[in-house]
């Protein structure tokens, strides 16, 4: 079901750009969707070189950032400096824990914590476009 939406709005979007498609990305697409996990670009490289070794990180790279113009995908800037991308499609939004010591993400889905949210934008009279929310830490298994 996500594979299929992610196809359409990859298509969609790729037919406005007048951009071509490849069975390069569509073979990306696949392995990001499947891999339901944040990743960066060199981790989806070796998934999918091993199944495509033609494949180039590069391709890897430009495909990851088509998704998220798309709307696919989410490049997370973390506090290492490494990016991530996160699948966004069929997944509610929500914020983060990331443990600084192994690597590990929580995903936080919590309506209190997006009211918070809203009461602080409508106090100061701010409408709110977007928004992420990072904390960092260590893990119960790290501590």
């Amino acid at each position: 079901m996500i594979l299929t939406e992610g196809k359409r709005a990859l298509n969609e979007y790729i037919d406005r750009k007048g951009m071509r498609n490849s069975s390069s990305r569509s073979a990306i697409l696949a392995e990001f969707l499947k891999a339901e996990k944040h990743l960066t670009s060199d981790e989806l490289y070796k998934i999918i070189s091993n199944k495509i070794p033609t494949i180039g990180i590069a391709t890897v790279y430009r495909s990851l950032h088509l998704f998220c113009e798309c709307g696919i995908a989410r490049e997370l800037k973390m506090e290492d400096g490494i990016s991530r991308y996160e699948p966004i499609l069929g997944h509610e939004h929500h914020d983060h824990l990331v443990c600084t010591k192994c690597g590990k993400f929580i995903e936080i889905i919590d309506s209190e914590l997006e009211e918070i949210q809203s009461k602080i934008a409508d106090r100061y009279r701010f409408n709110i476009q977007n928004h992420k929310m990072e904390l960092y830490g260590l893990c119960s298994d790290c501590k």
